[in-house]
């Protein structure tokens, strides 16, 4: 498993907050292996991923899977007190589409977590660039950079659906990263910054 899909899991987690209510329902979209699970106990975790070898793993973290698309989310609509899109939204072929559904699961007043990766040329030499050439760090080939994400966009649209979207930057620790690289770390830290134009956190609460 690439080292930084771990870190990224630690870091949207502690913006989730304990459960409000017994039973409230977490929606991790693009769940994949169900990495978050740990980060966010006590919720009905539901987690939607495409992929069938993902939800195998994430049944075994204790996430209910469910197959399907972030453009076709196969949940009833306000069904979620949150919503978690972590390292999805940059693999989407429509944004807006990915957003509306977000808003459709919602249930008013519910959280929305995001992490993505943002549509500049810096992003593109650092994600892609520099962060897949580095051995266990983030698989070859695996963002598209014609799907990088418009910052502008995405805060727009999701306040059409009622989302007031607050966005950060994020960044590993380089000391951190000098440690795992030499095998003296097995994880590495990753701290909130105020530029955005890499990779970002976005959190939001739907209006009602």
């Amino acid at each position: 498993m690439f080292a930084m899909l771990h870190w990224l899991a630690a870091a949207r987690g502690e913006l989730v907050p304990p459960p409000e209510r017994a039973g409230a329902v977490l929606v991790d979209l693009g769940c994949g292996a169900g990495l978050l699970a740990p980060h966010v106990r006590g919720y009905r975790h539901i987690g939607v991923d495409m992929s069938a070898s993902g939800l195998r793993q994430a049944r075994e973290h204790g996430v209910t899977a469910v197959r399907g698309d972030v453009l076709r989310v196969p949940l009833r609509d306000g069904c979620a007190d949150v919503v978690v899109a972590g390292e999805i939204l940059e693999h989407v072929t429509d944004l807006d589409a990915a957003v509306r559904e977000i808003g459709r699961v919602l249930a008013p007043g519910g959280l929305l977590v995001l992490d993505t990766l943002a549509a500049t040329r810096r992003c593109r030499f650092v994600a892609i660039g520099v962060a897949e050439r580095v051995p266990g760090m983030a698989p070859r080939g695996v963002h598209d950079p014609r799907l990088l994400v418009d910052r502008a966009a995405l805060v727009k649209v999701a306040a059409e659906v009622g989302i007031p979207l607050r966005l950060r930057g994020i960044r590993p620790v380089l000391s951190d990263v000098a440690g795992w690289l030499l095998g003296r770390r097995d994880s590495v830290r990753l701290r909130p910054v105020r530029d955005t134009g890499v990779l970002f956190q976005g959190v939001g609460r739907k209006v009602g």
